[in-house]
């Protein structure tokens, strides 16, 4: 396992600086290395690691949510509320329905397998889109209108929509039927899910209040560890209430993270997002590299231009429903065209659930996990590299609000 971290580590630093260099985004490095490493290539990672893939990744998205509720402003987030709650579940229905009325006669399957493929290939990649909004909060890069923060709030539901619509539309590929309570554990997940988070943010801070008055001093690397043990833990509540009641563990942890944020003093939450940014140096690497490992492009063979076909036909009817979500707003043309660009990619979601159809053993099994591979080879650079070269050009900057502290 060892050997395997360090592979993971040293050699997905090095292409990701051999991308970095070549003026391309490192996560393309990054991704190469699990490629190159994983059981699809080289075969050079333990079995040991591979196991616990998936709950390294999700360590690594912890980090990055709570660097990214410690930098959130609850004021900007007000200015987005109908948008963000839009952007949650719009664009993701419109490329479901492109899969549902264009895949039938494109990939040859049948309605309900194209609603099955539409599911695992619906939801925005967090961990390539927070990631580049937080930057840009510490950047100032449209921060006026709150335009990282609008992608940020609705990248961080969009997965839960997919996933309860997958889990749904998989039932009923196997023979079972939709049942309603699925469709209103979507909104019950997201507000219990603030709620919990909320309610956990406030203890900790009065903890943290509690024991500075009674000048009993916490290191900020001890608070880092608190917030971080107490993130998994509420990754836990999700997993233990599920059988009665859905609750977000990753909207807990951002919610958690903006509470502390609003409660503790600034130079405490600064220094905790500043810690939080050296964790995710390592933690990066590790998500990126193992989300490469879980593609294997044999299946890419598999798919054919048809399937790139039908991804960039699904991208187009995505677009169009960011654009609906933007409707109403002071947004201008150019900054509707990067919300655009941003929701582009997908990478972890399409990595966990490609394959569950195979699983499961549904016929369309081979053809949603070839798709899901594709799809995560052509629009995560395609989002990275997009997101990375037009920010600029396309978004006005504003002093970050930590330089005016």
């Amino acid at each position: 396992m060892l050997t395997s971290l360090a592979l993971i580590l040293l050699l997905g630093l090095a292409l990701a600086a051999v991308c970095q260099r070549l003026n391309l985004p490192r996560i393309i490095g990054m991704l190469l290395t699990g490629i190159l490493l994983g059981p699809s290539v080289l075969h050079l990672l333990d079995d040991s690691i591979l196991s616990i893939s998936g709950d390294l990744r999700q360590m690594a998205l912890v980090i990055i949510l709570l660097k990214a509720g410690l930098s959130l402003d609850l004021s900007d987030l007000k200015k987005v509320g109908r948008p963000a709650i839009m952007m949650s579940c719009v664009p993701a229905s419109f490329e479901i329905l492109a899969f549902v009325l264009f895949a039938p006669s494109i990939l040859h399957i049948t309605r309900i397998e194209a609603a099955v493929l539409g599911a695992v290939l619906g939801a925005v990649s967090p961990a390539v889109v927070i990631p580049r909004m937080v930057s840009l909060m510490e950047e100032g890069y449209g921060a006026r209108k709150a335009i990282p923060q609008l992608i940020m709030a609705g990248a961080s539901c969009d997965d839960i929509f997919v996933i309860v619509l997958f889990t749904t539309f998989l039932n009923m590929a196997e023979g079972g039927s939709a049942h309603l309570q699925d469709f209103i554990n979507i909104p019950i997940s997201i507000v219990l899910g603030i709620l919990l988070g909320v309610l956990v943010g406030a203890i900790m801070s009065a903890g943290f209040a509690f024991a500075y008055n009674r000048r009993r001093y916490i290191r900020n690397s001890t608070k880092v560890v608190i917030v971080l043990g107490t993130s998994f833990l509420l990754l836990a509540v999700e997993d233990w209430l599920e059988p009665w009641v859905a609750v977000s563990g990753l909207l807990a942890i951002v919610s958690m993270a903006c509470v502390i944020r609003v409660k503790c003093p600034s130079f405490v939450t600064r220094r905790l997002a500043e810690k939080f940014g050296k964790l995710w140096i390592a933690a990066e690497v590790l998500l990126f590299v193992l989300v490469g490992a879980a593609v294997d492009i044999r299946y890419t063979l598999e798919a054919g231009l048809s399937a790139v076909l039908m991804i960039f036909l699904a991208l187009a009817f995505r677009a169009m429903g960011v654009i609906l979500c933007m409707v109403g707003t002071e947004l201008t043309l150019k900054e509707r065209l990067f919300c655009v660009i941003a929701y582009l990619p997908k990478a972890t979601v399409q990595a966990a659930i490609g394959s569950v159809p195979l699983a499961h053993g549904l016929a369309c099994g081979r053809l949603v996990l070839s798709v899901a591979v594709l799809a995560i080879l052509i629009t995560a650079p395609l989002g990275a590299i997009g997101m990375d070269a037009t920010y600029r050009k396309l978004l006005e900057q504003k002093p970050p609000q930590n330089s005016a502290q």
